[in-house]
């Protein structure tokens, strides 16, 4: 996972140059100050010069933006006129975070006067704010001493969100088949999913797949991966190798095409399509590389197990399928995707023939999640074209004996069950989802909040 990017853009107000530049050195120090503190929260930052007027603040803006920066953070050094900077700011892609500190943490009765002039930012802050919301500029605020409270760890979340956002925004997501018929709560046509929100689908064709066959000595290389990364169970060796071919055609696919996700119909999938057998291990792999993966056809969770793989490491698709109302507890399973770094011990490849499939039987991951904190994500539709992220943290348990092949996890909620699965569904949560590792509620709320969806936390 790469570092964040941010552009640090300081504001301050020409007049002061003009009569009072001898306090210039120390906002331009504090500048320096807030940039080092952000270093050292692994983030990289883009530092531009203090921006008095408009031509400096448009230079600034469009350095991070060829820089590609993940955000722009503003830092007000002292009051600085609104009409220099909204217009630009209010122009820009780059999302917006506006950081309300000062360098001093008490200003009470015994001040001196002098600091008036190094502490006065806010109403800066003030003025820009209002006139970006008349611009209709979204932007997030984090308000706090930089040494006495934690604004700089809730700006370094806030940046997480916006890469989430930026993510989703622009993935392009390749399907294998189509949608599986009937299944409607994912159900959006493509064109909307692109003018709603800016993922864009690549269909793979027969021809595309036909024309990238690994070479035997790529297949033996993936069979030795295999032999490193998994037990090797009931798989054969025609099944590993017809396995690793497909996983090698598909992964150039993703390759060449810049998927950020991928989906597919295993109903789909048969040598005419292109591929000798249902590519699950390589929907397994991928997740662990940060492709982003949903079963089914099902685009949308796709690109959301993406956005939200750019922040949580440990992320993967999956499906609730059976209550434990006695234990508290809801088994997660899929048929045989799971992202292979969130099984619990080394994972067993299995050899397992489906009655529905039209390909021949695939090797596939066989685990049980492994323990810890986590949290169920999803992207639900709702009406008149909006979404609803519905999350719900609790724990991954992991049996001492687990009697169950395939994959299987069991999650418990911090609520009761029964609650939480009257919430999900009340609030409209499909039946994909993502489940993340060690998640983090406020990123998740930003992420929505940037999204302009809706946001529910069970």
């Amino acid at each position: 996972m790469s570092k964040p990017v941010v552009g640090l853009l300081p504001l301050y107000l020409e007049l002061y140059d003009q009569v009072v530049p001898e306090i210039r050195q120390a906002a331009e120090t504090f500048a320096g100050t807030i940039r080092d503190e952000l270093e050292k929260l692994n983030i990289e930052v883009i530092a531009a010069p203090v921006c008095c007027v408009k031509p400096e603040f448009a230079k600034a803006v469009k350095a991070f933006e060829k820089r590609r920066a993940d955000a722009i953070v503003t830092l007000h050094l002292a009051y600085s006129p609104s009409l220099e900077s909204a217009g630009v700011l209010a122009a820009t892609a780059l999302p917006l975070i506006m950081l309300d500190t000062t360098p001093d943490f008490d200003f009470g009765f015994a001040t001196d006067p002098a600091r008036i002039m190094y502490n006065h930012g806010i109403h800066g802050v003030q003025d820009l704010c209002n006139m970006l919301r008349r611009k209709g500029k979204y932007f997030m605020l984090e308000a706090g001493h930089w040494q006495q409270s934690d604004v700089l760890t809730r700006i370094a979340a806030d940046i997480k969100a916006c890469i989430a956002a930026t993510a989703m925004k622009t993935a392009r997501v390749g399907i294998i088949g189509r949608p599986f018929p009937g299944m409607g709560d994912f159900a959006i046509p493509f064109a909307d999913l692109k003018k709603l929100i800016g993922i864009e689908v690549v269909q793979a064709t027969p021809a595309k797949f036909k024309a990238m066959p690994p070479a035997p000595a790529e297949i033996a290389e993936e069979l030795k991966l295999y032999s490193k990364l998994f037990k090797i169970g009931t798989a054969s060796e025609k099944c590993l190798a017809r396995t690793a071919a497909t996983s090698l055609t598909v992964r150039q696919w993703i390759e060449k095409e810049k998927l950020a996700a991928f989906t597919f119909n295993f109903l789909d999938i048969d040598r005419q399509c292109g591929l000798d057998t249902v590519p699950f291990l390589e929907a397994s792999m991928a997740m662990s590389r940060g492709i982003g993966y949903a079963g089914e056809g099902d685009v949308l969770t796709a690109a959301f197990v993406a956005s939200l793989a750019k922040v949580f490491s440990e992320t993967t698709f999956s499906e609730m399928f059976c209550p434990d109302w006695k234990g508290n507890k809801v088994f997660l399973s899929h048929m045989g995707e799971l992202n292979v770094d969130v099984i619990n011990s080394k994972p067993e490849l299995l050899e397992k023939a489906f009655p529905f499939f039209k390909a021949d039987s695939p090797a596939l991951t066989q685990g049980c999640m492994k323990p810890g904190p986590a949290a169920l994500v999803n992207l639900a539709p709702g009406p008149d074209e909006s979404f609803t992220m519905i999350a719900c943290a609790g724990n991954i348990r992991a049996p001492r004996k687990n009697k169950i092949t395939g994959i299987s996890g069991w999650f418990e909620p911090e609520i009761p069950l029964e609650d939480m699965l009257s919430e999900y569904s009340c609030h409209g949560g499909t039946h994909h989802l993502a489940l993340i590792y060690n998640p983090d509620l406020k990123i998740l709320i930003r992420y929505a909040e940037i999204m302009g969806w809706n946001c529910k936390i069970i």
